[in-house]
């Protein structure tokens, strides 16, 4: 969606929140991330101030990265609306009902994908839906 560069998709978050504070009329896309960071109040203050986007968050000093964190909340609803993969709407569900919180079952969903995602980068190949699907299931 935003290819490479990590600024221009800050800069989107960060757009959609200033607006939504503004109460001005959001794009579809905007919307949605706005939901995402609603969800997220421990990240709230980090919208305040837009020199926040140039920021890093290096894992190895025990940071956690917020806009990866939304960002894979994003591909998930992303994922969801296409049904790609066509099993991953009806685990979905499963793990709504199981856990009885949207957050929580996207939650167990975002650990799966950052696997995939981490698995392929390793081994430079391409991800492993099935091994994605596995992952999400070993939870219901």
């Amino acid at each position: 969606m935003f290819g490479q560069d990590r600024n221009a998709m800050r800069k989107v978050f960060y757009a959609a929140w200033k607006k939504h504070q503004a109460q001005e009329k959001l794009e579809p896309m905007e919307t949605m991330l706005v939901q995402i960071i609603t969800l997220h109040p421990e990240y709230h203050n980090l919208f305040e101030n837009e020199d926040n986007l140039l920021r890093d968050f290096p894992a190895d000093a025990g940071q956690s990265n917020p806009f990866l964190h939304l960002s894979l909340h994003l591909a998930i609803q992303e994922q969801l609306s296409l049904q790609r993969p066509a099993e991953l709407p009806a685990l979905y569900r499963q793990l709504i009902e199981k856990h009885a919180d949207v957050h929580t079952a996207e939650h167990k969903i975002m650990e799966c994908l950052s696997e995939m995602i981490w698995q392929a980068q390793r081994n430079q190949s391409m991800a492993d839906e099935s091994q994605y699907l596995s992952c999400i299931r070993k939870d219901l």
